[in-house]
């Protein structure tokens, strides 16, 4: 709404019209209609990008009242849309070959065209459209529409009428001035009117009161009718508007509700369980033969692999099945006596308040191994004790060493490899990041016939290598480099690298990689962290293999939360076990007995049905300890990984003064002791680099930094190059001898 003034303060020498008369709706002004309210409509294929493992998705764009929305397909339209983008309020531009960024609300939405001329095409229409979003805000709709705003728009409603009423009110503010002109005009003519009473020019006064009576009569029909459109245009949106408040009254009371009954059921069932584990423990292994219940699809969430189904057979445990579980009491048991005698508590966690995203919300898409950040967001344990937590289940090697079969064998590794991220599902606080040259030992020789070394061979980017040699038959060995990001809900933590493991009797040698971790609710809410991704387990010695398949949390699946699932297969491609669990409880095989083909669905595609028997349990988590929720949720073995101890390398984790001070409960302190340390390492850095450069100038021979108990090597399995370790490190400790260790601390 535009407001242009038409008549203004006359002078004496100007007469005005012989018959002034208000213009229709008030003070002069005029509708300007001149934009296509039609917003830019245009469906069509984009490339999406999603995430980092699956890269840009084909999705189906749909343009459409300043609304881009999309879905995976074409029949998705009529039930579930995937996002939707309002343009009005969005920044859209354009990138590099064929790339369009469209960014709205701090969200950033990247897209790919497969050609030039289209993307072109959409970039011109979706400025099209945000231009008419806009315009559609500014005239928006004042009709008294009894029909509330819809979900998508009711945001571009308020907008459009919080707009028009701050133009209603300009206009009522420039009716208030001419009154106030006019009227006071008048009043000056009335005076001069009586003071010139009898007088020649007494006409030409009166002429004058005249005037300016009519400019004053049509400003003040103009106010009325100002005051007339901003009540009607306040009493249409505030119908609206209650509309709307009740609707999302009406919703916030549905979730109420709804949360209510969900947090009662879910006490019931956590009660139900504390009674009696073993009833529902029957229940998931009681699989019934029903070829119409969905709960015998299995493994259907994983993409590229053929759907099947397994139905248990109706046969008793086999010899062989059952010696995957042998001999598994008798270690634990040990295991858990042995462990009583180290220690089982550390100080109390402080409460401390921190404002999360103050400190954050600068650090959206940034690596996080290179932001400093106080000691609140740690946990007492460096990068590299966390690392050697893997094999806190190391009895699961223990058997699988004594294994005569290798899909036995296979089982049990890829249950070890599960077992490593179970100690992860109440850890939300970030490990220390390793400064370069430190280590780690993990002597249990003893206790369970193993002992670990891990040191920091790089810190940009950081990377750690680990070696774990057992007595028991087994060594295990991996170069892990750390890439995280934030994405301003959640923070993404990629590990890179292979971890391997060979068993000394069969020379068995196992291959696979670790699956992304991502901690989500950075921002609002409690956090809580999910693991997501394939493990692809490879036995290089037979060929056989074993794909495990993390499922990613989803509100709305039926699976259980933190679902595992897998097949073992041979160098043939048959399938022998299926693997089921979850990574934060257990995993449990089945054995494949019988197969068969099935057509299934709805459009009639075979499925592989697997006859199976019943699954044994393979691993199960331990017990958290007492008092773990004020201990940082460590785990039994990750209370004892930083307890001092005689004997171990000057550049060990355990001698660090900033974790040893966070262990103790003196943050403050703590912080004090993590900037010193990292300005250090910054400096150290800096030299290395000036000591390079001078070398490249001089045309010397430029000196690269050298861990001291790894070395780089090209692996004949993988034909990659990783750190393996060089040993001495042992031998080193048994003689006291660490003058070769740099002074990091």
């Amino acid at each position: 709404m535009q407001v242009t003034i038409v008549s203004s303060q006359p002078t004496l020498d100007s007469p005005p019209s012989p018959n002034p008369t208000p213009p229709s709706g008030g003070l002069g002004w005029h509708r300007e209609e001149s934009f296509d309210s039609s917003c830019s409509s245009r469906p069509g294929w984009l490339f999406k990008w999603t995430n980092y493992l699956k890269g840009y998705q084909r999705r189906w764009f749909v343009l459409s009242n300043g609304l881009l929305s999309y879905y995976r397909t074409q029949a998705e339209m009529g039930h579930t849309c995937r996002g939707t983008i309002p343009l009005a309020t969005a920044h859209i531009e354009l990138g590099d070959a064929c790339h369009l960024l469209i960014t709205n609300g701090g969200r950033s939405y990247h897209l790919k065209a497969t050609s030039e001329p289209e993307c072109q095409h959409w970039l011109s229409t979706l400025q099209q459209a945000k231009v008419n979003a806009n315009a559609l805000i500014h005239h928006s709709d004042d009709s008294g529409d009894e029909e509330g705003p819809g979900p998508h728009d009711a945001r571009f409603l308020s907008q459009g009428a919080l707009k028009t009423l701050a133009s209603k009110l300009d206009d009522l503010s420039t009716c208030n001035e001419l009154i106030g002109k006019h009227g006071a005009a008048l009043q000056r003519s009335l005076s001069e009117f009586e003071d010139l009473r009898g007088c020649v020019d007494g006409a030409d006064k009166l002429k004058t009161v005249n005037e300016r009576a009519a400019l004053f009569r049509i400003t003040s029909n103009a106010m009325i009718n100002a005051c007339r459109d901003f009540l009607d245009v306040a009493q249409s949106h505030n119908r609206r508007w209650q509309k709307t408040l009740q609707h999302e009254q009406e919703q916030r009371h549905y979730l109420e509700t709804t949360i209510e009954q969900l947090a009662k059921q879910h006490n019931s069932l956590e009660t139900a369980w504390r009674e009696k584990p073993t009833s529902y423990t029957g229940v998931q292994r009681s699989r019934e033969v029903d070829e119409s219940d969905e709960n015998d699809e299995f493994f259907d969430a994983m993409e590229d692999a053929p759907s099947f189904i397994t139905v248990n057979a109706e046969t008793k445990r086999s010899g062989s099945s059952q010696s995957m579980m042998s001999g598994g009491d008798t270690s634990d048991s040990n295991h858990m006596q042995l462990r009583r005698t180290r220690r089982s508590r550390i100080p109390d966690k402080p409460n401390y308040s921190l404002n999360l995203w103050s400190i954050m919300k600068n650090c959206i898409g940034k690596d996080l191994s290179k932001i400093p950040m106080p000691v609140n967001f740690n946990e007492p344990l460096s990068m590299l004790q966390r690392l050697t937590e893997d094999v806190e289940y190391s009895e699961l090697l223990d058997r699988a060493a004594r294994c005569d079969s290798s899909l036995e064998q296979m089982c049990l590794v890829a249950a070890f490899s599960v077992s490593s991220y179970s100690t992860t599902i109440h850890r939300t606080s970030k490990p220390f990041n390793p400064l370069l040259g430190e280590t780690y030992e993990l002597d249990r020789l003893q206790e369970y016939g193993y002992r670990s070394i891990c040191e920091q061979v790089s810190h940009h980017p950081p990377a750690a290598a680990h070696h774990v040699a057992s007595q028991r038959g087994w060594t295990l060995w991996q170069h892990i480099t750390i890439d995280s990001k934030f994405r301003g809900k959640y923070i993404s933590v990629m590990p890179l690298g292979k971890i391997h493991l060979q068993f000394h009797s069969s020379g068995n040698h196992y291959v696979w990689s670790k699956v992304t971790s991502t901690v989500h609710n950075i921002i609002v809410g409690k956090l809580w962290i999910d693991q997501s991704g394939d493990i692809d387990i490879v036995n290089s010695t037979t060929k056989d293999t074993c794909h495990l398949k993390f499922s990613p949390y989803s509100y709305f699946s039926r699976d259980v939360p933190r679902k595992v699932t897998g097949m073992v297969e041979d160098i043939e491609g048959t399938a022998h076990y299926i693997l089921s669990g979850t990574w934060d409880e257990k995993m449990e095989s089945a054995k494949i007995v019988d197969s068969s083909q099935r057509s299934g669905g709805s459009e009639g595609k075979q499925k592989t049905v697997y006859q199976t028997l019943q699954p044994k349990l393979l691993w199960k988590k331990y017990p958290l300890p007492d008092n773990a929720e004020n201990m940082h949720y460590f785990s039994s073995l990750a209370l004892t990984l930083n307890e001092p101890e005689e004997g171990v390398a000057p550049t060990d984790s355990r001698m660090r003064p900033d974790q040893r001070l966070m262990e103790a409960g003196l943050w403050d302190e703590a912080n004090t002791q993590k900037q010193r340390l990292e300005e250090c390492q910054r400096l150290e850095r800096k030299r290395r680099e000036v000591q390079t450069m001078q070398a490249m100038e001089e045309g010397q021979e430029v000196e690269v930094y050298q861990p001291m108990w790894f070395e780089k090597r090209t692996d004949e399995t993988t034909r990659e190059s990783s750190y393996v370790y060089r040993g001495g490190y042992w031998e080193a400790k048994e003689r006291q001898d660490w003058s070769m260790c740099p002074e990091i601390f």
